[in-house]
């Protein structure tokens, strides 16, 4: 009763806001489990971390004042295992790396986010699953070290492998037919804050971007 674990659908707002004042996940779980009103912040009530509209997968909300610290703690203390895959333009150099750059506002834009000097502290370790020569996509694991807004979309853009349907950060090519970024929060790791046992829960590929990899795998046979 503490908290709850999401499975998030690509598509649905985290929490009210301009534009999107109901039919937001946090009026749905408001409605379900009213004990999390005032839970850490009266806007977005019982959310530890959040994931963009267009990425699906798993989040942990709390239900409780305690389970909000002790998850925003872990957070903190980089704790939480936050696994994503997302399938990435272009074939990377290696098989592996780490993106470590600030991100803060756009200084042009500021419904986007950049890598800019003033930002905060950010860092992704990536590593690549596999390639797909046509069209040129490579499938990547992500792990996040610190959870800074549109961050994996924003360091892959930064490398020069933007994610694949992700038209705000240069991936506006949309040959594979997706209407949303191909980015899936996979795994998520957690210490339980009441009993301290290790929680892990995992996630597997939503319908849409299932059969995307079905039809490259398809193309590749």
């Amino acid at each position: 009763r503490s908290l709850v674990v999401v499975d998030k659908p690509a598509g649905l707002v985290m929490h009210p806001g301009p534009g999107h004042g109901s039919g937001t996940m946090v009026n749905g779980l408001l409605a379900m489990f009213p004990d999390i009103r005032g839970v850490g912040s009266t806007v977005r009530p019982g959310i530890v971390h959040r994931l963009d509209r267009g990425t699906s997968g798993l989040l942990v909300v709390a239900r409780t004042h305690n389970s909000y610290d002790h998850l925003i703690r872990q957070l903190a203390d980089r704790t939480v295992e936050r696994k994503y895959l997302a399938l990435a333009w272009g074939k990377f150099e290696g098989l592996d790396g780490v993106v470590d750059a600030p991100i803060g506002r756009s200084p042009s834009d500021r419904t986007r986010m950049a890598i800019v000097s003033s930002g905060r502290p950010a860092r992704t370790r990536y590593k690549i699953e596999r390639f797909w020569e046509s069209p040129g996509v490579s499938m990547v694991s992500l792990m996040l070290e610190s959870g800074r807004t549109h961050q994996i979309r924003v360091h892959l853009s930064a490398i020069g492998h933007p994610v694949v349907d992700d038209l705000t950060y240069s991936g506006n090519q949309s040959i594979l037919g997706l209407d949303r970024p191909f980015l899936h929060a996979s795994r998520l790791g957690f210490e339980h804050p009441e009993n301290g046992k290790r929680m892990l829960f995992e996630s597997p590929l939503p319908p849409e971007l299932g059969a995307v990899l079905s039809g490259l795998n398809e193309a590749d046979a």
